[in-house]
């Protein structure tokens, strides 16, 4: 008898930007699938990290991640959001943003919990979420301006709801979070147990005096909050899958040990 593998994402296909990198690949048009740049690297960078192998750093480290990185990181978060975290006991280096965005659900997510996901979504939310046996509780954006109806959120939030996932600056569309959003989401979780998963992969990509709007700059919202980051979208080095997870919740513990 041949064994057989019963999969635990029955409804999940191939992942679509596989789909759409081999249409691009085949007919040499511009890919449009995937958040990865198609210029190259500061060749500052490359020469950095060549030197650092070359100097024999290239065993483990911390289990959080590098302390100096992290100290730069709580530096860094300083100056842009003006919240000063700790370093040692808020900073978790990832293997790519999209895992510190599934650490983050996989620390607080037990079964029947559910996790309220914007569409168009990011295509990791909804697996992640499925199996870890919550259920994700989808929301439209509304067209044309892809915004968030708040009362539909309030009429869908209920006992079992354990997460919100926001993200911004938002994957397709590019749209943004504003202040109001920013009121509502606080009033609608205020009182309650709701964490928020905030993926701030593109915290960067915000132009035309606009400005981008971290949770790490409230602190109601951040103190329920797993902050997701990544280095790639940042320094264009998508391959090197890496990114970090900023969170001020005890499930950091948790968040810790899977990374």
């Amino acid at each position: 008898m041949i064994p057989t593998i019963k999969s635990k994402l029955p409804h999940a296909g191939t992942n679509i930007f596989t789909v759409m990198s081999s249409h691009a690949a085949e007919h040499n048009a511009v890919n449009l699938g995937q958040g990865f740049p198609d210029f190259g690297m500061d060749p500052e960078l490359t020469r950095l990290v060549g030197a650092a192998m070359a100097d024999g750093h290239n065993q483990y480290v911390h289990m959080n991640g590098l302390p100096l990185l992290r100290q730069q990181l709580a530096e860094k978060v300083s100056y842009l959001y003006s919240n000063t975290i700790d370093p040692d006991e808020e900073i978790t280096i990832t293997p790519g943003g999209t895992y510190a965005i599934y650490s983050a659900l996989t620390s607080i997510v037990q079964k029947g919990d559910e996790v309220i996901v914007f569409e168009p979504a990011f295509d990791s939310y909804i697996p992640n979420i499925e199996i870890n046996g919550g259920i994700a509780i989808t929301i439209s954006l509304t067209f044309p301006d892809y915004k968030i109806d708040w009362e539909v959120v309030r009429n869908k939030v209920n006992i079992n709801t354990r997460a919100i996932i926001i993200n911004s600056p938002h994957n397709p569309t590019g749209t943004l979070i504003t202040e109001d959003d920013i009121r509502e989401l606080q009033a609608i979780v205020k009182d309650t147990g709701i964490f928020i998963i905030s993926d701030e992969v593109y915290e960067h990509l915000v132009f035309n005096g606009r400005e981008h709007l971290s949770v790490l700059k409230y602190p109601d919202l951040y103190e329920r909050s797993f902050v997701c980051f990544s280095f790639g979208k940042v320094y264009h080095c998508t391959g090197w899958k890496l990114g970090y997870c900023i969170v001020r919740v005890r499930a950091i513990s948790t968040a810790q040990k899977l990374a």
